[in-house]
Parts: C-alpha cells; sequence; structure tokens
C-alpha cells in the first residue's frame, strides 16, 4: 500500500510541474516579444539615418565632383562657357557666371544666377527653371588674396528637403569641394 501511495503522490507531483513550465515559457516569451519590440523600433531608426546621412550624403559628394570636373577642364581664361549645363556651351552674349569669372556663392538657400544648377534623383542635369530638382549646386570661384594666377572654386551640393529627411539638427546633407587652378602660362 505504501508503494502504491508513494506512486500516486509522484504522479501528482509530476502533473503540477508541467503546468508551471508552460506557464513559465508563455511568460518567457511575453518578454521576448517585448524586447524584440524595442530592437525592432532601434532598427528602423538606424535605417532611416543610414539611408540619410548614407545614401543622399553621398550623392551629394558625387554631384559636387561632377560639377568641380566639369568647371576644372574648362580654360583658366575662359568667361564666355555657360558652366550651367551640361555639356557646357560657349554663349554668345554670355550673363554673369560664365566661364571662370569670380563670383557666386556656397548658400544653396540663395543660388546666384550663373553660379548654380540642378540635378534630378539619377544626377541629370536640368533645364533653368525645372521643378522636379532633388539636388542643387552652387559654385563660388575667386581670386586668394597675394596670388596673381591663381583661382579657387569651391562647389557645394544640397540635397532637396523631399527627398531627404531632415537629422536631429535639422541639417540636410552638404558636400563641399575646392580645389586651385591655375594659369599655365
Amino acid at each position: 500500500m505504501r508503494i502504491h501511495r508513494f506512486v500516486q503522490i509522484c504522479n501528482q507531483t509530476k502533473k503540477s510541474q508541467a503546468g508551471v513550465s508552460l506557464v513559465e515559457t508563455v511568460v518567457a516569451l511575453g518578454l521576448l516579444m517585448i524586447a524584440a519590440a524595442g530592437i525592432l523600433t532601434f532598427a528602423t531608426v538606424a535605417m532611416s539615418t543610414t539611408e540619410t546621412q548614407g545614401h543622399l550624403a553621398a550623392r551629394t559628394a558625387e554631384y559636387a565632383q561632377d560639377k568641380m570636373e566639369q568647371l576644372l577642364a574648362l580654360s583658366y581664361r575662359d568667361i564666355r562657357t555657360d558652366t550651367t549645363r551640361f555639356p557646357s556651351v560657349l554663349a554668345g552674349a554670355c550673363p554673369p557666371g560664365c566661364g571662370l569669372l569670380p563670383g557666386g556663392g556656397l548658400n544653396p538657400n540663395a543660388p546666384v544666377a550663373g553660379y548654380s544648377d540642378y540635378v534630378d534623383v539619377n544626377g541629370n542635369p536640368l533645364p533653368p527653371g525645372a521643378v522636379n530638382w532633388a539636388y542643387v549646386r552652387v559654385w563660388q570661384i575667386t581670386n586668394p588674396p597675394g596670388t596673381a594666377n591663381l583661382i579657387q572654386i569651391s562647389v557645394l551640393t544640397q540635397v532637396r528637403h523631399a527627398i531627404g529627411q531632415r537629422s536631429q539638427t535639422g541639417i540636410l546633407p552638404t558636400a563641399t569641394v575646392t580645389c586651385l587652378k591655375s594659369d599655365p602660362f
């Protein structure tokens, strides 16, 4: 009889422990789901930041370099080529900002006529007055003080707000490239 009672007690103990392990598993899965939801929130923020600060910033640098190469390809004394178009064309009556004439500015919010152009999301130059632009490029040409045959060219590119999410500081991705060009003579 004692053996039978012992077996009965063991069976009851096993049954009560089986229910506890199921409850423990459900609680553990609930905690895991809460932790996973928190991690997924951080992953979403990280992907958004990578898109804004990585992809768009790389594009702005690429488009600034493209404009710089276009300007550096001009002759040092060129003041007649319309650089707001690509490929550059020789203009008959060129407005201010043609060729490598000193002037311009590096403020993308107030581009100087003749020293700015726009490109689409694929980097293709757009005609003046286009409204579907994605990047603005502005440039400035100066003669550094104390130099006779030297010009400094700076190009700044900024992404349009509509395609670039502002970071926490409110700054859109920009890139600036600066080079010096000398007179070969």
